[in-house]
């Protein structure tokens, strides 16, 4: 299992105010989620009318394909018509065949939850499938 992860920095010139910065930056992301297998999250630079930064995953079996999904990902920033590309960086996270060599606890143990403390239950549901009633995303 390969994780690719790719940082975008986008100038955008001509915005004036956060409403113009957020037309250009809601529009990438739509364009890129339905375009491609990623996830992609604005992170940071978010009051700044003319810079944006997003972060890009995406998971594969083949490192090729993670850094030809992500190539395209930064090809699309290259040509909007209302920003331009400031910074890439690109990082391939290697976990082994099907994820083997992730460090962590699986199974029994950890869906029993004996390093969770009485404060703060397990962000996600292990039984259920999905998030936790008590916190987490």
């Amino acid at each position: 299992m390969i994780v690719g992860v790719l940082r975008l920095v986008l100038q955008i010139p001509e915005a004036n105010s956060l409403k113009a910065r957020r037309s250009v930056v809601r529009s990438f992301k739509e364009r890129v989620r339905a375009r491609l297998p990623v996830t992609i999250a604005e992170i940071g630079d978010a009051e700044r009318y003319q810079v944006a930064s997003f972060g890009v995953a995406v998971v594969s079996s083949d490192a090729r394909r993670c850094q030809e999904v992500l190539g395209r990902v930064a090809s699309m920033a290259r040509t909007l018509p209302d920003a331009v590309l400031a910074d890439v960086a690109v990082e391939l996270v290697h976990f082994g065949v099907g994820g083997s060599s992730l460090q962590g606890r699986l199974g029994d143990d950890w869906e029993a939850g004996s390093e969770a403390s009485e404060e703060e239950p397990l962000p996600w549901d292990p039984k259920a499938g999905r998030p936790s009633k008590g916190g987490g995303t």
